[in-house]
């Protein structure tokens, strides 16, 4: 039986056109909400709510470039009302410290941490007026624990993480929860931009006690479960899904293999 949680709320995910984004995006909409997405691509924006709509679900989308201010501002004006912002749009690139041009650490620190705050920013003045609003920041695990060749998105997600927490103590007084979601290795059309099937394999059995990468249908429920009531007591907090890797330390193949056979 499928719950109804979001009936009569309006969301808004931004980058909601694929991968995280776009599940989530279900999900609400699923639950009955009213999804409203920001996507930076005409097409990928067009071609998720079209493909949303064909299961009978309520989505519209916008285009937005959350690095923008004036996109932003214009995007939530038109969007009207918004009770829960899951402020997702980010982007990655795989470049060693060393080779890290200007340009690119601008742009990803632009999308990932000045868009997050642009949007955050304008949805959260809005929530203010009614005193009621819930927003769902996309870390990471790079924002917790440095992955080498990502310093520019480890930078930018460990600024998201303490960006969050801030916007949560401050907009506490007045009724808007934040939290942040933290994602490990989970297979998503970026991931699959940048690496190769022999690197995730090699990375899951290196890294992840639970010796595979994560889904999308694995990540979204966490979103729901915190813009729901049933988390009304929480806030500030950053949530890691990632399969054990930031436990610690994987066993190695001999202390797995008694391990294993200690088990029976």
């Amino acid at each position: 039986m499928i719950r109804r949680r979001f009936e009569n709320k309006r969301i808004v995910v931004t980058g909601g056109g694929r991968g995280i984004g776009f599940e989530v995006a279900k999900q609400f909409a699923h639950e009955g909400g009213s999804v409203v997405l920001f996507e930076v691509d005409q097409a990928l924006s067009d071609g998720a709510c079209a493909s949303l709509a064909a299961e009978g679900l309520l989505v519209t989308g916008h285009v937005v470039d959350v690095a923008d201010a004036e996109s932003v501002q214009r995007a939530v004006a038109a969007t009207g009302d918004i009770d829960v912002l899951i402020n997702n749009a980010g982007i990655a690139m795989e470049t060693p410290f060393l080779e890290i041009a200007l340009v690119e650490w601008r742009r990803i620190l632009d999308v990932n941490l000045t868009g997050m705050f642009l949007v955050a920013q304008a949805v959260a003045r809005q929530m203010a007026k009614r005193k009621a609003g819930v927003i769902v920041n996309m870390g990471s695990k790079n924002g917790l624990s440095a992955e080498a060749g990502y310093g520019h998105y480890n930078a930018s997600k460990g600024g998201v993480v303490m960006l969050s927490k801030t916007m949560a103590i401050e907009l506490a007084p007045l009724g808007i929860r934040v939290n942040c979601v933290c994602p490990g290795y989970i297979q998503t059309p970026m991931s699959q931009e940048i690496d190769s099937p022999e690197f995730v394999k090699d990375f899951v059995e290196r890294y992840v006690p639970l010796h595979r990468p994560g889904r999308v249908e694995e990540v979204a429920p966490l979103f729901l479960f915190l813009a729901s009531d049933e988390a009304r007591f929480i806030s500030g907090q950053d949530f890691v899904v990632d399969g054990g890797q930031l436990a610690g330390q994987k066993p190695g193949p001999a202390l797995l293999q008694k391990l294993v056979a200690a088990a029976g």
